[in-house]
Order: structure tokens, then sequence, then C-alpha cells
């Protein structure tokens, strides 16, 4: 059990900070930083293979970066980016966890695994202040796609700074194969300043706990997903969208304007039948979903929250596909073809 001189050594830092951001000054000068996860950047599915001793490092990391074009934020980040890395195991898998917190950070950071069978999804066994390491170690019992975040309190606050990502445990015989794999989540943040302000931004705990988000964010910022690192694929192929929800509360409403999901892999999970013909999912705070979709026809699409008024705060991404047209799908009229009115 963590004792109480530990409990009240993180509170001491976890005040001190939180008084800081409040007050709206600076932790770190701001930098020309990116903690953009691309959407590519996860790993290949697994080998068919039995279980094995996987090793997973995680060193939790703050820095200033880019929230939106002129707008910089001090975002808590597992390994630098956000959402954190894509973390890939197979059921049955013993997995060794190493917390490693930086030791420029100015919080105590831990990570809490929804994959995990044990107190506080590992939670408590990663508390680490600045410098410290710290681990844990699980297997992997249900198949699935599963959250993970910081749950070092207040938990709200260092998940909306960017303390969330998935890990996949796959199923026994891995998934049915697509040729693309994304990596996609949404989150949202609590700024004193409003949407749009130039500078560097300060969190607002009073937003937070009355859940009045100022930016929606997919991949950690404004544009991450259009500007800096859009889906890219190809006519003719099938993708699969891993899509989670760090929150830490708003529920999703996740669309791709244009397209149908063909499978819906819906909460995540991969022991049943997936639902199919789908044209938006729910994915709550804290949850998953896994979405295939064929691409017949090229062209820009959008990924959206359908609560739509989102878009006009940062949370859109593109789905850029290319390759030859497909006018039996869709083609546009042209003006001769149109009806004339009297």
């Amino acid at each position: 059990m963590r004792s109480a001189f530990r409990q009240g050594l993180v509170a001491t830092a976890s005040a001190a900070v939180l008084g800081l951001l409040l007050a709206g000054t600076p932790v770190l000068a701001a930098e020309t930083a990116s903690v953009v996860r691309a959407p590519t950047d996860l790993p290949a599915p697994l080998a068919l293979r039995g279980p094995e001793t996987v090793e997973l490092t995680l060193t939790t990391i703050e820095k200033t970066a880019r929230l939106a074009d002129g707008t910089s934020y001090r975002y808590w980040t597992f390994d630098g980016g956000v959402p954190g890395p894509f973390v890939r195991v197979r059921v049955g898998d013993t997995v060794k966890v190493t917390l490693t917190n930086d030791e420029e950070s100015w919080m105590p950071h831990n990570v809490d695994f929804h994959a995990v069978t044990g107190p506080h999804g590992g939670g408590d066994a990663t508390l680490a202040l600045p410098g410290e390491t710290r681990g844990f170690v699980f297997k992997a019992l249900n198949p699935g796609l599963y959250v993970y975040h910081c749950a070092t309190p207040m938990v709200a606050h260092h998940i909306a700074a960017g303390m969330y990502g998935l890990i996949l445990v796959e199923p026994e015989g891995g998934l049915p194969p697509v040729d693309r794999e994304f990596y996609v989540m949404q989150g949202e943040l609590y700024t004193e300043q409003p949407f749009g302000t130039s500078g560097e931004v300060f969190d607002s705990i009073d937003k937070l706990l009355d859940e009045r988000p100022e930016y929606y964010i997919f991949n950690g910022a404004v544009g991450a997903l259009t500007e800096q690192a859009p889906l890219t694929a190809e006519v003719g192929e099938t993708i699969r969208i891993f899509f989670g929800v760090g929150g830490p509360n708003k529920t999703s409403s996740f669309h791709v304007i244009g397209e149908i999901f063909d499978k819906v892999w819906q909460l995540g999970s991969f022991t049943g039948e997936p639902l199919t013909d789908v044209q938006t999912v729910t994915v709550a705070p804290g949850g998953a979903v896994a979405v295939d979709i064929t691409l017949e026809v090229p062209g820009t699409y959008a990924l959206v929250d359908h609560a739509l008024s989102r878009v006009e705060r940062g949370l859109v991404g593109h789905l850029v596909v290319t390759g030859p047209e497909n006018p039996e799908i869709f083609r546009e009229l042209p003006a001769e073809q149109l009806s004339q009115a009297d």
C-alpha cells in the first residue's frame, strides 16, 4: 500500500503545480514542438504465436507544444505524443510494464490500463514522482481494444492534458486482415483563454469541472489529421480505424462523412460478430471501437464527431483516398443533365 508520506507528497506536488496553472504562470518556455501522434504510428498485426512475455516501457513527459496555429499549450504525455503509444499484445501474454516519470516533470504521473485485471489497473503500482521509475506485471486475460490513461488526482486534469492511449489485446488467431490500419483518439481541452487565443493557453479547472471544453481534438491538436497527418489510402483497399475517446468527459458520435462502416467491433469487443452497415457509432469517454471500411470512391472524407458544433472547436480529420473514379458508385451530374424549371 502507498504510504501516508507518499500520499502527502503527491498531494503537495499536485497542489503546487495546480496553483501555478490557475495563476496563468508558464512552467516551461513555449516551444515550437508537436505532440501529434500520426494515425499510422502503430505496430503491425502480431504474427500467429502462443503467449509470450512482453516488455512495455513508458515515459511520462510534460512539454509545451502547438495546440493550434499561433496557440501553444503545456501537455502531459506518454512518450511525448497524444495519444500515447498504441500498445499491441496477444491474449494470454504476460506484460511487464515499466513507467518512468521524466525528471523534468512538475507532476506525479502513473498509468491505469483498462485491460488489466488488478488493483487500479496498475495505477497504484506505477505512481511515480518526477525522476522515479515504477512498474508491475499483468496477464492479458481478455481480448479487446482498451483505453489506458493517467489516473493521478485530479484524474480528469491529467487525462485532459493528453495522458491517454489504446492497448489492443488481440484474440487467438488475430483479427481479420485489412490493407491498412489507423490509430485515432478524441479528447478535449479546458483552457482559461477562449478558443483561438494566440500565445500560450492555460488550464481552467472551473471549466473542467463544469465540462465546458474550449477545444476538441483528434490526435493531440487542431489540424492534426487535416494539415499535419491526414489518413491516406487508395481505392479498392479495406481499412480499419482503431478509435478511442480519452475524454475525460464527452461521448463521441464517431462518423466518417461519405462512408459507411462495413463492420463495427462495438465497444472494442472482438469475441462476437461485428455489426454491419453502420453510419455512426457511439463511443463513451474511456471507451473504444474498431471500424472497417471498404474504399470504393476517391476523394477526401471527413472524420467527425456528429455532435457537429465540435468541428468549429477543432474536431475534424481527413481520410484522403486516391485512385480511379467509380461512376457506377458515385458521380456528379453535369449541368446539362439537371432538370430546369420553366
